[in-house]
């Protein structure tokens, strides 16, 4: 991780030619912000008087509170590479305060970090490494994207049918120079569907990661002329996209959900079966952060290896929750539900919240589900996750372990939101529907 202080920022904007920063946050629904800035305004900006009007963005203040403050992290500090080298543009990641200087508790990033500190208090971290999966389309005549693919390559397809390897090749490369150590790209199993993998980190360092990784991936494909999307389900006859997570806790270097010991044979600590108890116990309100969409249901009831069932495995894909291969210091376990319109700075949280509950209150998992998760033996079938933004915002609302990470305010606008995204669907008339009763009835 970098450590950066006032001084490094001036030094770095010089000798990299910055004229332009943006100073980014990410707002309550997962979309990442900024309010730009000149050279001339860094001063300020790093004294921590960049305000801006919070009233004019969904689920941040009241009008009688808009004006919020942008505190710099100055350790996020990087270098926008597609942007032009004449002009240098660099963006700094920010929390964001009341003007009294209190944390705002409306911010995604504040409330990570405030259960990253609680976890701290008892002597534990939290390291997370997603598997980001995405699409790249075709734009048409006027820049706006298509469901049209750039090729028609399958998973791990490597040849002419895989013309989207260019662009994921240069997503790579731009990742790298700003800091990203990247594990593994490769082609997905539908047509133009990519997955770049990169390597663990910090919970707070990881959300951060994450966005600024969709903001590459898009401005990369659009220089190319394409579009990446994170949308869950964008093609009904393909596979959806997941954020594969996977997560351990840590104390110093130390990993402590690694025992080579297990007598059951997967590796794993009392640490990590507890953990991973708390995540299967309330895996219903997690829903409400790691699919929060509803699109995302369409990727969950898909049956292409998206996890619906409530249980844990090694051997197979489609429970909620597996264990990896890699013991020792590798050792994790991998929640496979999460969708890449989630909000990291939220899901983390959460995940963070039911681990730790599952720790403190000593939970054990069911035994491990060794089949294709169709349902168990029939006598012992596992309970499934919600499988609308409906049902999901129910089952937030009763698991107060889970909600009340979020904080008053933001619990307020985020229930507002996704109910009033569900309401809006409902009402919606869709082409299905009209294809299957205009002429009927």
């Amino acid at each position: 991780m970098n450590r950066y202080g006032k001084n490094d920022i001036f030094r770095l904007v010089e000798e990299n030619g910055v004229n332009f920063i943006r100073l980014q946050f990410t707002d309550i629904s997962g979309t990442l912000k900024n309010v730009a800035i000149t050279k001339s305004q860094l001063a300020k900006a790093l004294e921590n008087e960049c305000v801006f009007d919070g009233s004019s963005l969904d689920g941040f203040a009241r009008e009688a509170e808009s004006d919020m403050c942008l505190h710099p992290d100055c350790d996020t500090f990087t270098m926008l590479p597609w942007r032009p080298a004449q002009y240098g543009v660099a963006r700094l990641i920010c929390d964001v305060y009341l003007p009294g200087g209190e944390p705002f508790e409306g911010d995604p990033r504040q409330i990570l970090k405030r259960q990253v500190q609680k976890a701290a208090e008892r002597g534990f971290g939290f390291n997370v490494g997603p598997e980001m999966e995405f699409f790249l389309f075709q734009t048409d005549d006027n820049g706006l994207p298509t469901t049209t693919t750039h090729d028609t390559a399958g998973y791990f397809d490597l040849g002419t049918g895989d013309m989207g390897g260019d662009i994921r090749r240069e997503i790579c490369l731009t990742l790298e120079s700003m800091g990203f150590e990247i594990e593994a790209s490769h082609h997905e199993a539908s047509p133009g569907q990519q997955e770049i993998d990169f390597r663990y980190d910090t919970a707070l360092r990881t959300a951060d990661n994450i966005m600024t990784f969709k903001m590459a991936a898009k401005s990369i494909a659009k220089a190319s002329g394409a579009y990446a999307t994170f949308m869950p389900k964008p093609l009904a006859v393909a596979s959806g996209s997941g954020m594969h997570v996977n997560m351990s806790l840590t104390d110093g270097g130390k990993n402590l959900f690694a025992d080579p010991s297990d007598p059951a044979g997967y590796g794993l600590s009392k640490t990590a079966y507890r953990f991973m108890a708390g995540i299967l116990a309330h895996a219903g309100a997690l829903t409400a952060v790691c699919n929060p969409t509803v699109n995302s249901y369409k990727r969950l009831l898909s049956g292409d290896e998206a996890p619906v069932a409530v249980a844990w495995s090694d051997r197979s894909r489609s429970p909620l929750v597996r264990v990896p291969s890699a013991h020792g210091k590798g050792a994790r376990i991998e929640l496979r539900s999460p969708d890449p319109s989630a909000n990291p700075y939220l899901m983390l949280a959460c995940c963070l919240a039911a681990g730790m509950d599952g720790l403190e209150k000593k939970m054990t998992p069911p035994p491990a589900l060794e089949r294709l998760c169709s349902g168990g033996d029939g006598k012992n079938r596992p309970s499934t996750l919600p499988l609308s933004l409906k049902d999901a915002i129910e089952a937030f609302r009763k698991d107060p372990v889970v909600s009340g990470v979020l904080g008053p305010h933001a619990l307020r606008s985020y229930l507002r939101d996704k109910e009033s995204e569900w309401a809006s669907y409902s009402r919606s008339v869709t082409g299905w529907e009209l294809r299957k009763y205009l002429e009927i009835y």
